[in-house]
């Protein structure tokens, strides 16, 4: 009997061996593919930086006297550093699949419908084809002035931060006081990038009076110049530290030619030398820029023909919530257009034009942002040319001063530091003063950094990420949009301080 009941029992275990074996053999087949990706793109990053010199980060240093009676405990430096190589920007490969490209041309089709639309309502307003462009003429008023700052600002960058760089190295090695001769020429190079690149082109915009447009090209470019400035001090002060305590006799400084190079390359992480590509495909650079153009002359007739009639059609009656709700729904399409057409003009065409230029070859200025199911994932993928400098040079380098115990303040500091600078860009170019951009940054985009976490990974936060930052660009462009037209048909005749932070959209009451 009990050789009969073994025997009847062994068909069971082995039928649920076979079962356990088919159910585990897809989960061990994916933590060891999952090994095996790793493994080959560490590799892979190895190797890219060994061929690429000077590609890794250097260690940062703590400046130390000679006369210290205790040495200071020296925390540890952020690990590594961006691993160039070179890849190309995501859109391109999705560009070859017909269903991607398909996207392309629907957006292609709604352009010439805006067009058209256009063409046709101005025909039968005025009876003839009107091509006047007069809000594009008018945001982009006084370029040649936006242009003449720019090259000042440029040739600064080029000469000021170099300069001091280099003095400061080439001294540091013979000072008897190098922490005196360190701060000395730290003093002149924050003196630089606040009274110089900081005050100069406000004060130009200001002065000058310049359009929205026009001060967007010299705001952008004085923000871009600051970053790259600091960057490139803050690589290589670490490998003259390092040299002069091994007592080297060579100087690293970096040539003119690899600074100059940095500032046009589509980066904010300095490195002497970046991978390139063998050729310039100059078709590939005049289709990259032509889009350029395209996507102004779309976000031009999303505002002709969604803002403006919007705006204008406001009743006269006083700030409400019904006025407030009704204008956040009817400005969400404009707004997603807007987003999806500064996105893809800028991280994309422009971004990959000058890199086709320069054979600059990482182009990953973006990921699937996307494909985000969280608002932590959506920040560090949507620009990672902006990213990569505060992971790098604000949150590394705040938890090296302050140790790692910090990490929540480390990202409460890159958030703070972030939506600081963003709304400063809006109220210099939008000439007032309505922190919307910064409370939604600040409050709601760092709760929801925490609410919906790298965690969530479900479909549905990926619908909520998408409605929310649906309605987010939405408040955003109806808030900044009732403002900016009751300061134009409301205008004070002297205006006081108080008045530019005030908001006048609450209080005007105006007809077109």
């Amino acid at each position: 009997m009990l050789r009969k009941r073994g025997k009847a029992r062994e068909p069971v275990q082995r039928r649920a061996k076979g079962q356990l074996v088919t159910e585990l053999k897809p989960f061990f087949m994916k933590e060891v593919g999952s090994h095996f990706d790793d493994f080959v793109t560490n590799l892979i990053e190895k190797s890219a930086s060994l061929d690429n010199g000077g590609c890794t980060l250097t260690s940062f240093s703590v400046l130390e006297g000679e006369n210290s009676h205790r040495a200071k405990d020296l925390r540890a430096p952020p690990e590594h550093g961006k691993i160039f190589v070179i890849r190309r920007s995501l859109l391109d490969e999705l560009f070859e699949v017909d269903h991607i490209r398909t996207i392309y041309h629907m957006f292609i089709a709604l352009l010439i419908l805006f067009i058209l639309s256009t063409l046709v309502v101005d025909y039968i307003d005025e009876g003839r084809l009107v091509l006047e462009f007069n809000l594009m003429s008018y945001a982009f008023g006084k370029l040649t002035v936006a242009m003449w700052t720019w090259c000042t600002m440029f040739l600064c960058t080029l000469t000021v931060p170099y300069f001091l760089f280099q003095r400061w190295a080439r001294g540091y090695h013979r000072t008897s006081h190098p922490v005196v001769h360190s701060l000395l020429h730290c003093f002149l190079f924050v003196v630089f990038q606040i009274g110089v690149l900081g005050l100069g082109p406000l004060y130009v915009v200001l002065v000058y009076t310049l359009p929205p447009a026009s001060r967007f090209i010299v705001i952008l470019e004085q923000i871009r110049l600051i970053m790259k400035a600091h960057s490139f001090v803050r690589e290589n002060v670490p490998r003259v530290l390092n040299s002069a305590k091994e007592k080297s006799s060579t100087v690293p400084v970096p040539t003119v030619n690899q600074y100059l190079y940095f500032l046009f390359a589509p980066t904010l992480i300095y490195r002497d030398n970046y991978p390139r590509t063998p050729t310039v495909r100059w078709g590939y650079v005049a289709m990259q820029f032509a889009q350029v153009f395209g996507c102004f002359f779309y976000v031009y007739y999303v505002f002709e023909r969604l803002c403006t009639p919007l705006f204008r059609n406001i009743k006269q009656e006083p700030f409400s919530a019904r006025v407030l709700v009704l204008c956040i729904f009817n400005s969400i399409l404009p707004a997603v257009l807007i987003l999806f057409l500064s996105f893809f003009a800028f991280l994309h065409c422009w971004l990959n034009a000058f890199a086709e230029m320069l054979r600059f070859g990482d182009r990953m200025f973006y990921k699937d942002w996307w494909n985000s199911t969280s608002y932590s994932n959506y920040y560090r993928t949507w620009n990672v040319v902006v990213h990569d400098w505060l992971y790098y040079y604000a949150y590394k380098d705040f938890l090296w001063f302050f140790t790692k115990k910090f990490k929540s303040a480390a990202m409460l500091a890159v958030f703070a530091v972030s939506a600081v600078v963003h709304e400063y860009a809006l109220a210099v170019c939008l000439n007032f003063f309505y922190p919307v951009l910064f409370v939604l940054f600040m409050f709601f985009g760092m709760a929801f950094n925490f609410i919906a976490n790298d965690s969530r990974k479900r479909p549905i936060w990926n619908v909520l990420m998408w409605t929310s930052l649906f309605a987010g660009n939405g408040v955003l462009l109806c808030f900044y949009s009732q403002e900016w037209y009751a300061r134009q048909h409301c205008p004070l005749k002297n205006p006081t301080f108080l008045d530019y932070i005030r908001p006048r959209s609450w209080t005007c009451r105006y007809v077109f």
